[in-house]
């Protein structure tokens, strides 16, 4: 975790206490969480059953207003920022529509994908009429690290896995997910887009049901200082122990990514 800027790297240790959401960094203006998958980023009727909402837990845990600029799935974890004021939200929400916010993921998907993809490939929101055109969407993706199990699941003699990088270079809802369907690599764990049977045999392998889906950085500039703020969470942090988990397998990685941390050691 850092903010970067003309002086250089200055590095930020997370505020972790138990029970309350990881701070990865803080100023008067903005804060930014990991958000653990199975958190909605805030109340809604579509999911009435769930009791765990970042919105009002950040808000109690900081004593005071916090305001959403931008959400991640109900299932993926990682970085989420907040702002503390209108005024820096204003900004972020402009940095986010104009994106100017880079982002980078990690997803495990079914099969092995190429090293090195680019999808452009248009999506159509999902609540759209069916007159409505498709947006334009890009993502790239790269894969980092592959696993095979000599298990067979569905058709497939045994059972092949991927770490992707994901860098989307649009925002469309659901675009990253969408696009792994989209070159029959889906992500595991998706009960949308994935595969029923790689989904459940995955879920009772590990003992967890997730969407492997990881929001690993977001940098963008900050909306009242201007300087460009770099926020990460790695795979080798002690709140991405479900991570940890699945990198016990006998994966192989190419050594030294910066997302999998000292996972690759």
């Amino acid at each position: 975790m850092a903010i970067v800027n003309s002086t250089g790297l200055l590095p930020l240790d997370p505020e972790v206490n138990p029970g309350c959401l990881p701070v990865l960094y803080r100023d008067e203006h903005l804060v930014v969480i990991h958000k653990p998958a199975g958190w909605l980023v805030h109340r809604t009727g579509l999911d009435a059953g769930e009791t765990r909402f970042v919105v009002q837990t950040l808000r109690d845990q900081l004593g005071q207003h916090v305001f959403p600029v931008h959400r991640l799935d109900k299932g993926t974890s990682g970085v989420l920022v907040m702002a503390l004021s209108s005024e820096a939200a204003r900004g972020l929400v402009q940095s986010f529509e104009r994106q100017e916010v880079r982002k980078r993921y990690l997803a495990m998907v079914r099969g092995w994908p190429a090293e090195h993809i680019e999808v452009d490939h248009a999506l159509k929101p999902d609540d759209a009429p069916a007159h409505a055109p498709a947006q334009p969407a890009r993502t790239r993706f790269e894969r980092v690290a592959t696993l095979a199990l000599p298990v067979p699941v569905d058709r497939y003699p045994e059972t092949r896995v991927a770490l992707v990088r994901a860098v989307p270079l649009t925002g469309r809802r659901h675009q990253i997910r969408r696009h792994l369907k989209h070159v029959s690599h889906p992500i595991v764990g998706d009960a949308t887009h994935g595969k029923g049977a790689h989904n459940r045999w995955w879920a009772q392998y590990l003992g967890m049901q997730r969407l492997w889906l990881h929001a690993c950085s977001l940098t963008f500039t900050h909306p009242i200082s201007g300087q460009c703020v770099e926020v990460t969470s790695r795979l080798d942090q002690s709140f991405n122990e479900d991570w940890q988990r699945l990198l016990t397998e006998g994966w192989t990685i190419r050594a030294d990514d910066p997302d999998l941390g000292q996972t690759t050691r």
